[in-house]
Formats: C-alpha cells, sequence, structure tokens
C-alpha cells in the first residue's frame, strides 16, 4: 500500500507544483510540491513504522499507531516552523496542499480497504500471551 501511495504521490506532485504555480507563481509551486512531499513521506512513515510494529507484537502497533501520530505531526509542525523563515514559502499553500493532499490520501486508501485489500492481514499473536496460553495449557493436563 505504501508502494502504491508512493507512486500516487509522485503522479500528484507535478499536479500540486502546476496548481501551486498557476495560484501565486514559482514560490507558491514550490510551497505546493513541499506539501504533496510532506504528506506522501508522513504516510510512508506510517507505514512503514506499522509494518515493523506488526513483526513484534499488538501492542507495538499501538505504541506506534498512537505515539507515531503524534510523533509525525509534530514533525510537519516543526517543517513547517522551519520553512516559514524561508523566503519563498508559502504557508498557506503549503497548509491547502497539506489538507488537500491527506484528503486525496484518505479516499485512496478507503478505495484499497474497500476493494479488499488489507482483509487478509494476520496480526501475530503477543508472545506473553503464547507463553502464558501454553503454562495454563501445560498446567491442565498435569492436574
Amino acid at each position: 500500500m505504501v508502494r502504491k501511495a508512493l507512486a500516487a504521490g509522485a503522479a500528484a506532485a507535478p499536479v500540486a507544483f502546476g496548481a501551486g504555480f498557476l495560484a501565486g507563481g514559482g514560490d507558491a509551486a514550490l510551497s505546493a510540491l513541499l506539501g504533496v512531499v510532506v504528506v506522501v513521506l508522513n504516510f510512508a512513515a506510517h507505514g512503514a513504522s506499522l509494518a515493523w510494529a506488526a513483526g513484534i507484537s499488538v501492542i507495538a502497533v499501538q505504541a506506534v499507531a498512537l505515539g507515531g501520530f503524534v510523533v509525525r505531526m509534530g514533525l510537519i509542525a516543526g517543517a513547517l516552523l522551519a520553512l516559514d523563515r524561508a523566503a519563498f514559502f508559502s504557508p498557506l499553500v503549503f497548509g491547502l496542499t497539506l489538507i488537500a493532499g491527506t484528503l486525496a490520501l484518505l479516499v485512496y486508501e478507503a478505495r484499497l480497504v474497500r476493494a479488499g485489500l488489507g482483509g487478509g492481514l494476520e496480526i501475530p499473536a503477543d508472545p506473553a500471551a503464547v507463553r502464558a496460553h501454553e503454562a495454563l495449557r501445560l498446567k491442565e493436563t498435569t492436574s
């Protein structure tokens, strides 16, 4: 899913650049392009971190899903503050591109889920739960 989103982001980048250029010239175009890059990188980081956590445990998935969101939003806010100091940067165009890009990505993701992508996902058992189950099973068979 992340690879498909990266491809869609690569296709959206020139569109955002062109729309930004029409809206406010070269500076706005660059700000719009940066907005698309941030949205796509945010989604890719989210997908990669969830995939990593899924190999560990359900608790790790929950921690990465919740904690990762906070971290990624902090990074986006930090990028906005850092870019705001640049002379070319248009916060309005950047923000509008973030909103439009995120909404487009959510629609894209919803279509993939609706088509059945992710239906066959298997979440591995928590190692502590497996050990407790085995200990209980052994206790019941020896009693």
